[in-house]
């Protein structure tokens, strides 16, 4: 991997080998599915004043994209969307599937591209909306992955990431319980030591020029994932760029 890319190789690889199971709601990736309804439709209410502001469809670059769990449920909210992904396995699923269940005629756009954030930078592209969902604990640079995330949004627009915090509860409960104990995601999906605090996402992307406007915590209570005040492990954020 050429320097200045976001995405290690060894990250690249790791998602490379789950591409085939990712649509498979039951498979390795079923924390993702279950999570799914509820981070698009937090961005969505969340994106209301800027649709109302832009007078029409946003458009919406899904960074980390994997094989479009979210991607195609933001279509489907109409937005037109551009998934990306640094993993040639995973968008080759993510495109698979969009041909095996295409999307309403309600839908937005949708469409998929292999490559990296910075591929779109030296291009000047921009978005009225970028989601990073699951995706900075992976990244080699937080801090430049965040400026990337400002630089591709428009003015005005929106940059909406989940994540998780580093606490002590998120290393018994994201790392050692989910990997290791219950099984729920692949082993060696997440470092822990990556892990980001809230205040420190909120402090990084002011150095980023966004603006951190809502926050909330992702929790399981059965039986489904809601929106809380706990972002003691799983969590989720909304920026305006300035």
């Amino acid at each position: 991997m050429p320097d200045g890319h976001s995405v290690s190789a060894r990250e690249i690889a790791h998602f490379d080998k789950l591409a085939a199971t990712w649509w498979d709601a039951s498979g390795s990736m079923r924390v993702l599915h279950a999570m799914n309804p509820l981070r698009t439709s937090w961005i969505e209410q969340r994106l209301e004043p800027l649709t109302q502001a832009r007078g029409g469809p946003l458009s919406l670059l899904d960074i980390g994209c994997g094989a479009g769990l979210a991607s195609e449920a933001f279509a489907k909210m109409g937005l037109n969307v551009l998934g990306l992904d640094a993993s040639k396995e995973a968008i080759a699923a993510a495109a698979a599937h969009q041909e095996q269940a295409p999307l309403p005629a309600t839908a937005g756009t949708l469409s998929y591209r292999a490559g990296s954030a910075e591929d779109l930078v030296s291009e000047g592209a921009q978005f009225d909306v970028v989601t990073a969902l699951e995706v900075i604990e992976h990244v080699t640079d937080p801090q430049a992955f965040l400026k990337m995330l400002s630089t591709l949004t428009r003015p005005g627009g929106s940059v909406a990431i989940s994540t998780l915090n580093r606490t002590l509860r998120s290393f018994t409960v994201a790392k050692v319980g989910a990997e290791y104990l219950a099984r729920l995601l692949p082993v060696g999906t997440h470092d822990w030591r990556k892990f980001i605090r809230p205040d420190e996402l909120s402090a990084m992307g002011r150095k980023a020029g966004l603006r951190m406007t809502d926050v909330a915590g992702m929790t399981f209570i059965p039986p489904r994932w809601r929106a809380t005040r706990d972002t003691g492990v799983n969590y989720i954020a909304i920026f305006t760029r300035d």
